[in-house]
């Protein structure tokens, strides 16, 4: 999906042509005789049922609209213009290139036009897109695009620092490195003491927040 597809326009997954669970815990089992494994032994009769359990955990995005989420807005703000910033949100994801966990932190700002939304729905609309397959720069972009296009504020920002485990565990073995990605919309993007401002709130948190 092109990261500034709107997010209504999501595909959602047909009912008619998913695999059945029964399906799923068949995939499981086959991957575990492709890794030399028995799953008949003990130790791993249930293994399948387990995985298929925690993968509708992982993926439970793919059945949320980050839209509806933020459907429900507030109006009577007195005036209230100046950022409004929700900082260390936790981010769990897994790479759609190795299906291996992304853990880190993200970080979304607004300005307000004419209403804001609760809090909880800022963190609710990160957990959409990331409990879904992801590169963090779609994933970046997904989260400012939805809340610029639902909220119509004057500027959006979000910045995402993660760990991968593609690279940590595997390929170039490289534990500790994080990955910093952000996009800026309206008034973050268009001038640069807005830009300053929201940096400087979350800048001391980069080099800190993030967790292998």
């Amino acid at each position: 999906m092109n990261i500034h597809t709107p997010a209504a326009k999501l595909v959602k997954n047909d009912a008619a042509t998913k695999p059945t669970r029964a399906e799923a815990e068949a995939a499981v089992r086959t991957m575990l005789r492709w890794a030399g494994e028995d799953p008949e032994r003990e130790g791993l009769l249930d293994t399948p049922a387990r995985v298929v359990r925690s993968y509708e955990e992982f993926f439970k995005g793919y059945g949320e609209d980050p839209v509806a989420v933020l459907a429900r807005t507030f109006e009577e703000i007195e005036g209230y213009d100046e950022m409004v910033v929700l900082r260390d949100i936790r981010v769990e994801s897994h790479c759609e290139h190795h299906m291996v966990p992304i853990i880190g932190r993200a970080h979304v700002a607004y300005l307000p036009n004419t209403r804001v939304v609760g809090i909880s729905k800022l963190a609710r609309v990160v957990d959409a897109y990331a409990h879904r397959f992801q590169i963090q720069e779609k994933l970046t972009a997904q989260i400012a695009n939805t809340i610029n296009d639902v909220l119509q504020p004057r500027g959006v920002a979000v910045m995402i620092e993660a760990n991968h485990q593609c690279m940590s565990t595997r390929g170039v073995h490289k534990p500790g490195a994080s990955m910093i990605t952000s996009r800026m919309l309206g008034a973050f993007r268009d001038d640069p003491s807005t830009r300053k401002e929201f940096l400087s709130i979350v800048s001391q948190r980069v080099c800190s927040s993030v967790e292998a």
